[in-house]
């Protein structure tokens, strides 16, 4: 039974970074895949905790968009891999009242894959308690240049009428995830310390914390360590400190 936890200030919506599931098993000379399957182990540890100190948006960086450059080998076992993910946790999505979001550009995901995502998306689409965000085939540059370029094509339909509109509330709402709130703190594993074009637009005033935690070892002391961190920020969002 753990021990109850008390927090002054908590994020309302938790972005990770999970990052070093090859090192974690090159270091036990397994194959990278089992570093992947360690990943979603901590994945699955992680939502129950946030889950318990209720932090109702949590996004993990899953895929990214230059991932597909690694090995066919490789990103064809992430694909079984996230579907059988799906497939098991989707009952226990239900069961908690999880809704689950997928970002990125999920055309070049495998069919078999798609489908599985957009079924477990709908099931869970009519919970509100907790989201839980997948960013798979994911990258920030090409997620603002496409929300840029339906602008311009829903102008030139005359759907937008007046340019004045499109202000950062309006082009944000074209994003990928345009009606999930900011992230107010980013966690990234594994002792790199860059972002890794993830949410560039998002986290403008984001709280970021570096640990050099390989992701599968990432469990509730190292996110209890991290939100203990957040609670001694002070978010000013550029405004003068009082």
């Amino acid at each position: 039974m753990h021990k109850k936890i008390v927090f002054k200030n908590l994020p309302k919506h938790l972005a990770v970074i999970m990052d070093g599931n090859g090192r974690w098993a090159k270091n036990r000379n397994l194959e990278r895949i089992e570093g992947h399957i360690q990943g979603i182990m901590a994945l699955k540890r992680l939502l129950k905790s946030t889950m318990e100190f209720g932090i109702k948006y949590v996004t993990a960086f899953a895929f990214s968009s230059e991932n597909w450059q690694r090995s066919k080998k490789e990103v064809d076992a992430l694909m079984n891999l996230l579907e059988k993910y799906i497939k098991l946790e989707l009952p226990n999505l239900i069961r908690n009242k999880i809704c689950l979001k997928v970002i990125g550009n999920i055309e070049k995901l495998p069919v078999s894959t798609k489908k599985i995502l957009q079924d477990a998306t709908y099931q869970t689409s009519r919970f509100n308690d907790f989201f839980l965000t997948l960013a798979l085939s994911y990258g920030s540059r090409e997620e603002i240049l496409s929300a840029a370029i339906h602008i311009a094509e829903d102008f030139k339909k005359g759907i937008i009428k007046n340019k004045n509109v499109i202000q950062e509330g309006f082009f944000a709402s074209y994003l990928y995830g345009g009606d999930i709130p900011n992230p107010d703190f980013l966690i990234r594993t594994s002792g790199e310390k860059r972002v890794s074009n993830f949410m560039l637009w998002q986290i403008a005033y984001t709280e970021i914390y570096f640990t050099k935690t390989l992701w599968p070892d990432f469990g509730r002391k190292h996110l209890i360590t991290a939100l203990k961190n957040y609670e001694t920020r002070v978010r000013r969002f550029g405004k003068a400190e009082i």
